[in-house]
């Protein structure tokens, strides 16, 4: 098999963590959701907001300092 060209699923990899070759292949793509809530982080009101992204099954957790801009769309 040396030097083949070999396909494999993400999920399948060993080493190294599969959140580290998500970061390298993936870690600066732009996302896009809407925002469902906003979180209370203490002294900071509303410091994350919560995002529904299609085709993710969980929410995701976003600070708001990090949210790159808005998007205009229906507010249904």
């Amino acid at each position: 098999m040396k030097n083949q060209v070999v396909h494999f699923r993400v999920h399948d990899i060993y080493l190294p963590a599969i959140q580290e070759i998500l970061n390298v292949l993936h870690g600066n793509d732009i996302l896009e959701g809407k925002v469902v809530d906003l979180t209370d982080s203490g002294l900071q009101k509303n410091a994350f907001a919560v995002v529904k992204v299609e085709g993710v099954k969980n929410f995701v957790i976003v600070p708001l300092e990090r949210v790159i801009d808005l998007v205009s769309g229906d507010e249904t």
